[in-house]
């Protein structure tokens, strides 16, 4: 059974060390990408604001195998960062169940959107956001962490107006 749950501190330094391993190993990103997580998760402890931002653990069997965060991006925007799931928990919802929870909480703490960055080569990620009602605003090719991608921003209404019922 998966299980979300708050981080202690020992959890923030898993997430630097998994998302650099992983990301390391399925994809071959240098070092760089480590020091931008480390970087965010820094940042998160040295600043939350624990009314409108936070981060799951999420835990199969006991072990530690995803993560998210939700951090404020501005007043009304709040941002999914860092979403990770260990190969070991692939396939039992874990991707679906963090990202939800991040935008549950970010619903419940009075943001209207959600914006996430991702890599176009992301693949299973992506499917995730496309099934929690996120969608593509733009894509830029860039050379980051050692090689060539398509970053993408993706957007999320959280107040069910959608862009025509702003107007």
């Amino acid at each position: 059974m998966v299980v979300l749950r708050e981080p202690c501190s020992a959890d923030l330094d898993w997430i630097v060390r998994r998302n650099a391993e992983l990301y390391t190993a399925e994809f071959g990103w240098d070092a760089d990408y480590k020091a931008l997580v480390a970087g965010i998760v820094a940042d998160y402890a040295a600043h939350v604001d624990p009314a409108r931002e936070r981060v799951w653990i999420a835990e199969l069997g006991g072990r530690r195998v995803g993560c998210v965060m939700c951090v404020r991006a501005d007043d009304a925007t709040a941002q999914l960062r860092l979403l990770l799931v260990d190969p070991s928990a692939r396939g039992h919802g874990v991707g679906g169940r963090l990202v939800a929870a991040c935008v549950d909480f970010a619903r419940a703490a009075g943001y209207r959107r959600m914006t996430l960055w991702t890599q176009r080569n992301l693949v299973a990620a992506r499917r995730i956001y496309a099934a929690a009602g996120f969608e593509l605003a733009d894509s830029t090719r860039h050379h980051s962490f050692g090689v060539d991608l398509v970053g993408e921003t993706w957007v999320l209404d959280l107040d069910g107006l959608g862009a025509a019922g702003r107007g």
